[in-house]
């Protein structure tokens, strides 16, 4: 089963890829390797999932805004890749930064949403090494943040 038809099996709709707001590019590929800016969470329907994990969100809520950063790394892979997942070779690693209060302790939980769908969508491609780091304070007041690296054909 090709990648596009596992993500419509799953019932997932990626996101557009949206261009950055910032000085930097979104992609960056360099020999196989295709690097993946920081993706914020974003809902279904645009709207930013902004507030503070362990004060506005718990650690359920926090890892459905970690699976939407993943949605938009796979939208973002896509597009670098002119639209062929198949080109996706491997995940080699996620970062996911999590906006939580000085006594959250969780972060490992909360990146698992992104994780987990990675894993779910590329199967054994989808294994990863990773980073879950607290921050008090992310871009645009977002939750979550999740950047990526993946090995490319």
């Amino acid at each position: 089963m090709s990648i596009d038809a596992k993500i419509k099996a799953m019932g997932l709709v990626l996101p557009k890829a949206t261009d950055p707001v910032g000085s930097y590019v979104a992609t960056k590929i360099t020999n196989n390797l295709l690097f993946i800016s920081g993706q914020i969470s974003i809902d279904a329907d645009g709207q930013l999932i902004k507030g503070k994990v362990g004060k506005d969100f718990n650690t359920e809520q926090a890892y459905k805004a970690a699976q939407r950063c993943a949605l938009n790394i796979i939208a973002q892979a896509k597009k670098a890749c002119s639209d062929d997942l198949s080109r996706i070779k491997s995940c080699v690693k996620l970062t996911g930064f999590v906006n939580s209060t000085d006594d959250f302790i969780e972060q490992p939980k909360v990146v698992n949403g992104a994780s987990d769908l990675i894993k779910d969508v590329f199967g054994d491609n989808g294994a990863h090494t990773r980073a879950a780091v607290s921050t008090n304070s992310l871009p645009l007041g977002v939750a979550v943040e999740v950047d990526a690296i993946f090995e490319i054909k």
